[in-house]
């Protein structure tokens, strides 16, 4: 009853604050602004459950509590995509001009590197770690290759790529949000049968194993649906490191269960709350001069750094 509590309470603060976004500041021009604002709710609801949800489960495979989906690699591959588009083809090519030829680009190349990173590595039998270290390397490898390639474009175009290294939801494209919210939907669909696992699998590999769970085949399939959610959330609306390991650890804190039907629907409430409130701020107070995922990854960022002070006295 006490979490079903906690969870009707965290519920009705995200709606309370997605009523004030909606609602509030509107003088005229209903026909145009609320609609407007509604796509960006929305989007925003669509994003949010998608990284919250992507990170439980991430969190549970590898039963640590400060990794996210994002060592694998993934944000750095989209960056890596805008700006050896731009590099190549320039800022005025097909590709950055049309959004939806842009997002499918995005979304096939970081999908497409995550099957053949799970492939190569579950094929000669490795274990889910030397997958995280692999991730290190090649986004710390696409990353340089990025900074590698913005120094040498011109200054205008960086502009452009510097505009996709921060999400925004702003100017959302509405036909690539029903795109997104059909590939999520199927990705989801596809976590239903592995949902009676989740529970067990966080206990560890030996337990789980013990217990009669297939580790290995449901591992495969739920590292496939988090990097699907993950590159599906990212080429939406740009990455956001941090919001992942914020919204879920809160969850932790705040539910203090192990049952995994609340603690994804928990970390999607918090991650309404982070982004509705989070742009709330961008937009009200600071006017649109800074991005929600800088507010999202220095506070999530400074949450990581007492994260790992805490695990170290422990």
């Amino acid at each position: 009853m006490q979490l079903r509590r906690k969870t009707i309470a965290i519920g009705v603060l995200a709606l309370l604050l997605i009523a004030i976004y909606l609602f509030t500041g509107i003088s005229s021009n209903w026909d145009y602004i609320l609609p407007s604002r509604g796509m960006k709710v929305l989007s925003i609801i669509v994003t949010g459950g998608a990284i919250a949800f992507s990170t439980v489960i991430f969190q549970t495979i590898t039963t640590n509590r400060i990794l996210t989906p994002s060592i694998l690699g993934l944000d750095s591959m989209y960056l890596l995509v805008q700006t050896g588009v731009i590099f190549w083809f320039g800022s005025g090519s097909i590709v950055m001009m049309d959004s939806q030829l842009n997002y499918l680009l995005s979304v096939g190349a970081m999908i497409i590197f995550s099957f053949l990173l799970f492939k190569w590595l579950f094929r000669r039998g490795e274990n889910v770690y030397l997958l995280l270290l692999v991730g290190i390397i090649l986004g710390t490898f696409f990353s340089s290759l990025s900074s590698f390639m913005q120094v040498l474009i011109d200054p205008n175009e960086f502009m452009m790529v510097r505009d996709r290294m921060f999400a925004s939801f702003n100017n959302i494209n509405t036909d690539l949000l029903w795109i997104s919210i059909l590939l999520m939907l199927i990705a989801f669909v596809s976590y239903l049968p592995l949902h009676k696992y989740i529970d067990v699998m966080a206990l560890g590999k030996d337990q789980a194993v013990n217990l009669g769970v297939p580790y290995d085949k449901v591992v495969k399939r739920l590292l496939i649906i988090v990097a699907i959610l993950i590159s599906v959330a990212t080429a939406l609306v740009g990455p956001i490191t941090f919001l992942g390991l914020l919204v879920v650890n809160l969850a932790h804190e705040f539910m203090k269960t192990y049952k995994h039907r609340y603690l994804f629907l928990v970390s999607i409430l918090f991650s309404i709350v982070a982004l509705v409130g989070g742009q709330l701020i961008v937009e009200r107070i600071f006017t649109f001069s800074t991005t929600i995922s800088v507010l999202i990854n220095f506070i999530g960022g400074i949450y990581f750094i007492y994260l790992l002070l805490r695990e170290n006295k422990a």
